[in-house]
């Protein structure tokens, strides 16, 4: 049933691989439950039904693009909004969590709009692929970054921004494990990440 439905050997892929890719996702992404709540409760809103709600929306739209576009990509709320929303908006401007909700609403069926209408898609190709490129390596040269501040592998200098920490039990195991998935992925290793 899934090889017929998702077309498995068409895409060169199998249950198994797709599992593993799941749950390798799912490990990645899991900090969004803990994390975009504890963002959002600090506009007033209840963490406990932020958590729900973030539980929910992600499991909706994960399954909604999985069975609808049978496009192997897990959905949860951007990390990025959230801190806009709650940071500058709310508390920033003192706009009231309620109203700054529906303008998030608005500008989402705006977007809804301009997807269906095919302007998004000409906006996107509008931008040099260069570009686009960059941008995606940026984020992940800043994600990376941020794990090596949480190791404790960077921290803060006054003198040139960043400087080099100490090397603790914690930190040594995270490059350790940071190590050990760039050799499984340049070993082909199914699941490298996973397995790291």
């Amino acid at each position: 049933m899934l090889e017929n439905f998702f077309k498995l050997k068409e895409h060169n892929t199998t249950v198994k691989t797709e599992a593993i890719a799941g749950l390798t996702t799912f490990l990645t992404a899991a900090y969004i439950i803990f994390v975009h709540p504890n963002i959002l409760s600090a506009t007033g809103m209840d963490k406990g039904a932020l958590t729900t709600t973030t539980c929910l929306v992600a499991a909706g739209a994960t399954l909604l693009i999985a069975l609808w576009a049978n496009a192997p990509l897990m959905m949860a709320p951007g990390m990025g909004l959230n801190a806009f929303f709650t940071f500058s908006l709310v508390l920033g401007q003192q706009i009231p969590w309620q109203t700054a909700l529906g303008v998030v609403f608005l500008s989402g069926v705006f977007f809804v709009i301009l997807t269906w209408a095919g302007i998004r898609e000409r906006i996107v190709k509008a931008i040099p692929l260069t570009l686009r490129i960059s941008a995606a390596v940026g984020i992940g040269l800043f994600i990376a970054f941020i794990g090596l501040k949480n190791l404790g592998v960077v921290v803060k200098n006054d003198a040139v921004l960043v400087g080099l920490g100490e090397f603790t039990p914690e930190s040594l195991l995270g490059l350790g494990g940071l190590l050990l998935a760039i050799i499984l992925e340049i070993r082909k290793v199914k699941g490298a990440i996973l397995l790291s």
